[in-house]
């Protein structure tokens, strides 16, 4: 199921960047408007004219949305190194979103479980306790069912059994972050070796023309700064993320750990009984 899901997610995340993105180059470009300005109009007239099409081009310029400037930026990037980094922020994303929910399905409220398991071994015993285990959902619930498991068996292997189910659960926990430091890691790297491309395309351009024009200069080097500004803003947005994801874990095993400890001395109280 969460293969399942992490797939699903992909392909969503995939389709809808990537329609979105590349929907600029099917769009029309706009045809040229035709002066309604005669050329016999007196010049008061010209001037009217230049005035009104100046109010009605401000308007235009400023309806430009983020979106449609982003579309524009990633053109001019160039779609060679362009798409390699949108597809490390989608599967980087798509990454992150899984494991954010992973993790917040496997918080559990340790103390309410601990009286649960607790009030359920005094009461019937290791079986009830284990049924009480299995009905609540995370790792820690996992543990607590498999050191019950193995209660008959001495306090000793009940901590041996707590200690390697507990590595198991964090290695769980854990799984996926290196692919999204890979992806952090990544990003920024394609960025810097477009730039660098982009420059050596900008200086081959400049000893083509034979001069060394500002605009041509800038232009080129403007293009060329553009994979490495895209890359730098994805390795941020992961790296935000990846550290959340971090915390998170740190926390849920610090809860492991405490829990798993307070149920050894429910285990060995109740065998005192």
């Amino acid at each position: 199921m969460k293969k399942l899901f992490g797939f699903i997610a992909i392909f969503g995340m995939l389709t809808i960047g990537l329609s979105s993105i590349y929907a600029q180059n099917t769009e029309s470009t706009p045809v040229e408007k035709e002066s309604a300005t005669p050329t016999t109009a007196p010049a008061a007239d010209k001037v009217e004219a230049v005035a009104a099409g100046e109010i009605e081009a401000a308007p235009a310029a400023e309806e430009a949305s983020f979106h449609q400037q982003l579309k524009q930026k990633f053109i001019e990037g160039g779609a060679l190194w362009m798409t390699p980094i949108l597809l490390c922020l989608i599967v980087g994303l798509a990454l992150a979103i899984e494991r954010v929910i992973y993790l917040n399905l496997a918080t559990t409220n340790t103390e309410k479980l601990l009286n649960k398991v607790e009030k359920a071994l005094n009461e019937g015993g290791v079986e009830q306790a284990k049924e009480v285990c299995r009905n609540t959902r995370g790792p820690i619930a996992g543990i607590f069912y498999q050191g019950l498991d193995r209660s008959k068996e001495g306090i000793d292997v009940v901590e041996k059994t707590v200690v390697s189910y507990g590595s198991v659960q964090m290695g769980l926990l854990e799984s996926g972050l290196t692919w999204i430091s890979l992806f952090i890691a990544l990003a920024p790297m394609l960025g810097f070796l477009g730039t660098v491309v982009g420059m050596i395309q900008a200086f081959d351009a400049i000893q083509a023309a034979g001069d060394i024009s500002p605009t041509l200069v800038a232009s080129g080097i403007k293009v060329a700064l553009i994979t490495t500004v895209f890359g730098l803003v994805v390795a941020i947005i992961l790296q935000i993320l990846y550290n959340y994801l971090l915390s998170k874990i740190d926390g849920i095993v610090n809860s492991m750990e405490d829990a798993s400890i307070s149920l050894i001395d429910i285990i060995v109280k109740s065998s005192k009984k």
